[in-house]
C-alpha cells in the first residue's frame, strides 16, 4: 500500500508546466473578459479576452464553448493567485511570423483589411497578425487624409519582418508604381501621334489639364485647349470630365494633346471670309499701348491699331475704347501665313464723311 496521500497522488499524476511551454487546454468555462482552461495542471489555465485577440470587440461566448480544445502558450505559471497565465494570440502571431517570413522571402502580394488609421500609416489585419503601412507607402501620391481606408481591403507586399522588433512594415506603393508602369507601357504601345483618345480630366492647373488616359496622363495646356484665348482652364473644364482629344506628340513618356483640329479650325476658311477691303463687326478682346485686339469670331483676333482707330488723334486706345465694346471695321491687310489681319476705324469714318460730302453736293446742285 502506498504511503502518498490522496493529495500527493494526485499531483503526482498531474503535468508539470514552464513559462513559454504551449499546452493543450480543454475549455471549461467561458466568461466576458476570459476564458477557463483545463490544462492538466493543478491549477487551471485563464486566457483574457487580451490575450485572446488583438480585436478589442471580439466576444469571447461567440468564439468558444465550453467543451473546446484550444492550443495556448503558457505566459506565466503563477499569476501571484496560483493560476496559470494563458496567451492564444501570442501563439498565433509565432505562425504568423513565420507565414510573413515566407511572404517576404517570397515576395507575395497580400491582401489585408484596413482595421485602423494611425497618425503615421495604417494598421491591417492579416490572419490573426498586424502589419502596418506607414503613410508614405500607402499610394504613389501624397494623401493627407487616409481616412478613407478604414474598413477597405488593400494589398500590398512586406519590406522588413522584425518579430523581435514588432516590426512588420508592408508596402503598398510599390504595386502601385508597378502597374501603373505596366499600363503606362501597354498604352503607349497602341496610341500615336494623331489618334483621337477619351480621357478623364485629373486636375486642373493655372496651364491647363491632366488628362487619364488608362495607363497614362497626357497634358491638354491651355493653349491647346481652344482655337481661341482661354484665360483659366477652370471655366472650361472639372475634375471628372470626359473628354475626347487628339495626341499632339509624344516624347518618351510625356504625352501632349490637343482639342485644335483642323476641322474646327476657324482660319481654314478665313481667306474666303476676312478678305481685305470687307466691313466687319466685332468685340475689343484686349488693348495694349499701341491698339487693341479685336475678336473676329472664336480664334480669330484682328488688330486695330492705335493709328486706325479715329480720324481724331488717340493718345493710347483706352482713351477711346474698352474691352468687350462692339466697333465696326475694314479690314485693311490679310496675312494668312502669319494669321494677321489688320483693321481700320479711321477707314471707315473716312468713307462715311467722304459718302456725307458727296450726299451734300448733290442736294446742292
Amino acid at each position: 500500500m502506498s504511503d502518498l496521500s490522496f493529495e500527493e497522488m494526485l499531483e503526482d499524476s498531474l503535468v508539470t508546466i514552464h513559462n513559454g511551454e504551449v499546452v493543450e487546454g480543454t475549455v471549461i468555462g467561458v466568461k466576458d473578459n476570459e476564458i477557463i482552461l483545463n490544462i492538466g495542471y493543478k491549477a487551471d489555465g485563464i486566457l483574457t479576452k487580451n490575450e485572446y485577440s488583438n480585436n478589442a470587440d471580439v466576444d469571447l461566448t461567440a468564439e468558444v464553448k465550453p467543451g473546446d480544445q484550444l492550443t495556448v502558450k503558457v505566459l506565466k505559471v503563477n499569476d501571484g493567485e496560483g493560476q496559470v497565465l494563458l496567451t492564444y494570440k501570442r501563439l498565433q502571431q509565432d505562425k504568423m511570423n513565420k507565414i510573413f517570413e515566407e511572404a517576404f522571402e517570397n515576395k507575395e502580394v497580400l491582401t489585408g483589411k484596413v482595421v485602423a488609421v494611425l497618425k503615421g500609416g495604417l494598421s491591417v489585419a492579416y490572419g490573426e497578425g498586424r502589419v502596418f503601412v506607414p503613410a508614405s507607402l500607402v499610394s504613389d501620391m501624397y494623401e493627407k487624409d487616409l481616412s478613407k481606408y478604414q474598413n477597405q481591403d488593400i494589398e500590398f507586399v512586406l519590406t522588413e519582418v522584425n518579430p523581435y522588433k514588432r516590426r512588420i512594415i508592408g508596402d503598398r506603393k510599390q504595386l502601385i508604381v508597378e502597374r501603373k508602369k505596366k499600363m503606362q507601357e501597354e498604352l503607349l504601345a497602341k496610341i500615336e501621334v494623331g489618334m483621337m483618345i477619351e480621357g478623364t480630366v485629373k486636375n486642373l492647373t493655372d496651364f491647363g489639364a491632366f488628362i487619364d488616359l488608362g495607363g497614362a496622363d497626357g497634358l491638354l495646356h491651355i493653349s491647346e485647349m481652344s482655337w481661341g484665348r482661354v484665360e483659366d482652364p477652370k471655366k472650361l473644364f472639372k475634375v471628372g470630365d470626359k473628354v475626347n482629344v487628339m495626341i499632339k506628340d509624344i516624347t518618351d513618356t510625356k504625352i501632349a494633346l490637343t482639342l485644335k483640329l483642323d476641322e474646327n479650325n476657324p482660319w481654314k476658311n478665313a481667306a474666303e471670309k476676312y478678305q481685305i477691303g470687307t466691313m466687319i463687326t466685332g468685340k475689343v478682346a484686349r488693348m495694349t499701348d499701341f491698339g487693341a485686339f479685336v475678336e473676329l469670331e472664336e480664334g480669330i483676333d484682328a488688330l486695330l491699331h492705335v493709328s486706325q482707330i479715329s480720324i481724331e488723334h488717340v493718345e493710347k486706345p483706352s482713351d477711346v475704347l474698352k474691352v468687350g465694346q462692339e466697333i465696326t471695321a475694314k479690314i485693311v491687310d490679310f496675312n494668312e501665313e502669319t494669321k494677321k489681319i489688320s483693321l481700320s476705324v479711321k477707314a471707315v469714318e473716312l468713307e462715311n464723311k467722304k459718302e456725307s460730302a458727296s450726299e451734300a453736293e448733290e442736294r446742292e446742285e
